[in-house]
């Protein structure tokens, strides 16, 4: 619960509350703000010692933001659940979730559970004999599943079951990383133990320290834990420790499940004599609590280590339960130093703190916008997962909290307070190669390097995937576990630096972003950057640009709220384009082009006449643009095809986009500051394409690509494998699609005669899209190949020398002759998805390799369809014509999916994974033993445990001596 407000009676005052720009949500800097556990009593001793001993860091964490202004979040998590952070804030709005339960732990947080102890190889045993069946053993189910809540990727875990034999309850043979696939699968295997035979704590002991000392396998080399949950039993199973744990290497932790009559003393014995700790769990009320508490335990030698073990550890990425985003923590753990009576050292851990950073706020320090759009930073941890990486971006699904509000403070986050941490490993974030996986191990390493090499490359929306050369290099960040890595392709090694030298062509540049000059120029869009810290951004393009002129007109561009060159860059992309559109544009008259268009790497899309700029659907961001990404990485004209519109609508009206970068040479300097292009109609683009390949005089059944033709097949793919023209109307409403959902057999052909490649990845971030009922295609036979000429004259740009000079190129675009008969076949079609979170499986195709003419046979089980395909030349198309479909029914007609689909295994098989785990590193210390610690307080007795007990004696020593009279700010 939030405390808050105020009552009656009690100490509580009700701070006032204002809305801060920084965490976006409603703060206040006078006072720190406290968590309880719904499941805590918050009126018992404890806690009420806990709040006010801990009502001291207030003035600490007041102290810290005076000096360092820009700290965000203040954590201080207690081992007893209490979480106190600062500045205050609502913890929820409950006028928006009234009947939510507010299952937050601050102990269940990733930050507290690998701030609180050293990595553990923990081997969880169940016992799975008859006496445990019914409620215990539910009991025992559930208990588990709480256990493997409090590992985190950097723990190793297995579970094993045992009755007269043992054996792994999934399909894992070894500890294997507790990251959230390898939990779920354990989980799942978990809900499966059934209850038989009799109880074997000796076949079941062996069988987990085998597990526990097998060195062969990946482990965290740490903390060495077994949890033995049984309702009792009568064995010590003496031999079996003198054995495998004389030396006590191992701790074992032991729990009474269940509401039974059994003798407790054996399995309270093994607890004790193996420097672990006996819990009961009577009920499922206490499940939760006794789970986790066996952390206090691990953390006794850290503890004991003092000042060896006060370093500050960085977590993986996860949400921020305040909604702050993506976040990195630095904990540090929090010791109890004072002495008991007797004079011995105290070993309790009190909690973790935190500081949080903002992985916003990290990549505002990263120069972005003089990277090029396929230019980026990333960074790793020690486990081989990202942070800052273009690709890191989860998509949330809400769980309990409403989108009313939270949209329009942070966009992509809902309520992250039972969110798993956000783990995606780098080989997982861009395509894997044998040259990356040697990369990703020397960032985890802390080595320094540099690599250029090509690699595949996939495109911002996920359809298309590009070869391109990369350089990486990477160093190791000091005074944290992370490695740094700079990407960058080899036109943005240098960018524009960018000069206005005149006021007056400041403003006649400026003047051209006015709404009133969209008639004659073309409409313009402004990317939303943080061009000036006054200029207010919006996602309305309008209201940006009205934002951004207004600001403008009234200061220069070396204003000190300015990035100046971001200031002038975009100013010079908007006159030069203003140029681009009045010069050349305007006296064009191209049949069948609805838009001409400029995009550039200040921020700039102009997009000619103004009213297709009115149907522009682009993002206003040009680095997150996909074809002017793909463009940058390709020599030839890129044809993008429009995204098949599943629920109807003709997707392909909005016209077939035809794209080319800009390339400028200064001093042997390659640059690619902008991409031009056209859109063009797709209707006129057939007809113009019929009219023009039918054989003239001719006499024949077949004359070439005739519109509808009974015998011929004439389609147009691009370099995905997406249909951008067809000879036949039925084709043409599905412009866009992938063509293996319309002619599947033609489209394997094409993979088989290696036109086409394909690779399959996986998306761990997805929300998904079901899928829909396959349609059927047909094939035709043989048919006469015609030519294509002049279908399009394209304007293009260029600039040279900081875009001093601005010239025109016009370049005419000529399809190349075919002689040849081509087929094609029928398919099905895939459909749209509810939306929940999963993995989905992800297909992208690419053209294999640099031949022209392709051609075949597609033979089916009583006929068969001739095909012939031919590479455009300077574009990415191939151009294809097939026997009909019409003719040729029998062929498989199950579709080629490329669209993303879900994983009805949930992504690849943990079980396989784990058999070649990839390569990750542990902390280079652990605190796992100490020789003075303390190993008597081992448990015995249900609810409050002894530790907690002490923990209440020292708070009430402490409250003395820091609190006195202090009342307790919540």
């Amino acid at each position: 619960p939030e405390k808050n407000d105020t009552e009656s009676g009690s100490q509580r005052i009700r701070p006032v509350f204002e809305e801060d720009p920084v965490f976006r949500r409603q703060t206040s800097y006078q006072h720190a703000a406290v968590h309880i556990p719904t499941d805590i009593y918050e009126g018992s001793t404890i806690v009420l010692n806990e709040l006010n001993w801990t009502a001291a860091l207030d003035d600490v964490f007041k102290r810290n933001r005076e000096e360092d202004p820009t700290l965000l979040w203040q954590v201080f998590g207690s081992a007893t659940g209490l979480a106190r952070y600062y500045p205050a804030s609502p913890w929820v709005d409950k006028s928006r979730t009234p009947n939510k339960i507010d299952l937050y732990d601050v102990r269940r947080r990733p930050w507290y559970i690998q701030g609180a102890a050293s990595p553990k190889d923990m081997l969880i045993l169940v016992d799975a004999s008859g006496s445990v069946s019914g409620l215990t053993l539910k009991l025992i189910r559930t208990s588990v599943i709480e256990m493997l809540e409090t590992l985190s990727d950097d723990d190793f875990v297995n579970v094993v079951s045992f009755n007269n034999n043992a054996q792994n309850v999934s399909c894992f043979n070894h500890l294997v990383q507790a990251n959230v696939r390898n939990k779920k699968k354990l989980k799942e295997a978990v809900y499966k133990i059934s209850a038989k035979g009799i109880t074997d704590y000796k076949k079941g002991f062996s069988y987990a320290f085998e597990q526990l000392l097998n060195h062969s396998v990946s482990r965290a080399n740490c903390n060495k834990i077994i949890m033995l949950f049984t309702d009792g039993g009568e064995e010590r199973a003496q031999e079996i420790f003198h054995k495998y744990n004389e030396d006590k290497k191992v701790r074992v932790f032991t729990f009474s499940v269940g509401q039974h009559n059994y003798d407790k003393g054996p399995i309270q014995w093994m607890a004790c004599e193996n420097k672990g700790y006996y819990y009961e769990i009577p009920s499922i009320g206490a499940i939760r609590i006794n789970t986790q508490e066996y952390l206090d335990v691990l953390g006794r030698p850290m503890v004991l280590a003092g000042e060896k073990a006060k370093q500050v550890q960085w977590t993986n990425v996860y949400l921020d339960a305040l909604e702050l985003g993506l976040v990195i923590t630095g904990t540090l753990p929090v010791f109890n130093l004072t002495k008991e009576q007797n004079g011995k050292i105290n070993q309790l851990i009190l909690g973790v703190m935190g500081v949080d950073v903002s992985l916003e706020d990290i990549k505002k320090l990263t120069p972005r916008f003089t990277l090029c759009p396929n230019g980026y930073y990333f960074a790793i941890d020690p486990n081989g997962y990202v942070l800052l990486h273009p690709n890191l971006q989860p998509k949330q699904i809400g769980v309990g909290i409403p989108k009313v509000k939270l949209r329009k403070r942070r966009p992509n986050v809902q309520n992250p307070k039972s969110q798993e941490p956000v783990t995606l490993d780098f080989l997982d974030a861009e395509l894997e190669n044998d040259i990356k996986v040697e990369i990703r191990k020397k960032m985890i390493d802390g080595e320094s390097g540099e690599k250029t090499f090509e690699t595949l490359v996939k495109s911002q929306d996920e359809r298309y995937i590009d070869k391109g050369n990369r350089t990486y290099t990477w160093t190791a960040v000091n005074g944290t576990d992370y490695s740094l890595a700079l990407v960058l392709p080899s036109y943005s090694f240098y960018y524009i630096k960018a000069k206005i030298e005149e006021p007056i062509t400041q403003a006649r540049y400026s003047e051209t972003l006015k709404l009133d000059h969209f008639d004659e120029a073309g409409y313009t869009f402004i990317a939303p950057r943080e061009y000036c810290n006054d200029v207010k951004k919006s996602e309305n393009n309008t209201e940006f640009l009205l934002n951004f002129n207004e600001f403008i007109d009234r200061n220069t561009p070396s204003s000190p709220s300015c990035n100046t060159d971001m200031v002038i860059r975009v100013l010079l992309d908007a006159g030069f384009t203003n140029e681009l559109a009045q010069n050349y544009w305007s006296k064009l008259s191209l049949d069948g082009v609805v838009a001409q268009f400029v995009v550039t790497d200040g921020g700039i899309t102009r997009v000619f006449p103004k009213r297709a700029g009115e149907d522009w659907l682009e993002n206003a961001e040009t680095y997150e643009v996909s074809f002017y990404k793909r463009s940058l990485d390709n020599d030839n004209y890129i044809f993008t095809a429009p995204y098949y519109n599943k629920s109807g609508a003709n997707s392909y009206e909005t016209g077939i986009m035809v794209s080319k970068a800009v390339e400028i040479t200064i001093n042997g300097k390659l640059l690619k500051p902008a991409v031009v292009g056209i859109k063009i109609d797709a209707t006129s683009w057939m007809e113009n394409f019929t009219k023009t390949t039918i054989k003239s005089l001719c006499n024949s059944e077949i004359c070439g690509c005739e519109r509808n033709s009974m015998h011929v097949d004439c389609v147009i793919l691009d370099d995905g494998g997406f249909l951008l023209m067809s000879n036949r109307d039925e084709y043409t409403q599905q412009i866009g699609r992938f063509f293996g959902e319309i002619d599947p057999g033609l489209m394997r052909n094409l993979i088989n005669m290696s036109l086409y490649a394909f690779n399959k990845s996986y998306d761990y971030q997805s929300v998904c899209d079901p899928e829909e009922e396959p349609k059927q295609g047909a094939g035709l036979r043989s048919a006469y190949v015609p030519t294509i000429t002049d279908i399009l004259h394209l304007g293009w740009w260029a600039s040279a020398a900081a875009w001093s000079i601005l010239q025109q190129l016009f370049l005419s675009l000529t399809f190349p002759r075919f002689l040849e008969a081509a087929d094609m076949e029928d398919d099905d079609f895939s459909a749209a998805l509810p939306k929940t979170s999963c993995i989905t499986e992800q297909t992208q195709y690419f053209f294999e390799n640099d031949d022209k003419s392709f051609g075949g046979i597609v033979d089916c089980i009583n006929c068969s369809r001739l095909y012939h395909a031919e590479k455009i030349s300077n574009t990415n198309l191939v151009f294809i014509i097939s026997d009909s479909q019409l003719l040729c029914r029998s062929c498989d007609p199950k579709p080629l999916m490329q669209a993303e689909k879900p994983e009805t295994d949930e992504g690849p098989n943990p079980c396989e994974m784990v058999k070649q785990p990839r390569y990750r590193k542990g902390p280079d210390v652990c605190f796992d033993e100490a020789k003075q610690e303390d190993s008597a307080d081992c448990g015995g007795v249900s609810g409050l445990s002894p530790s907690l007990w002490s923990m209440a004696g020292i708070q009430l020593v402490l409250l003395w001596l820091l609190s006195g009279s202090r009342h307790c700010q919540l």
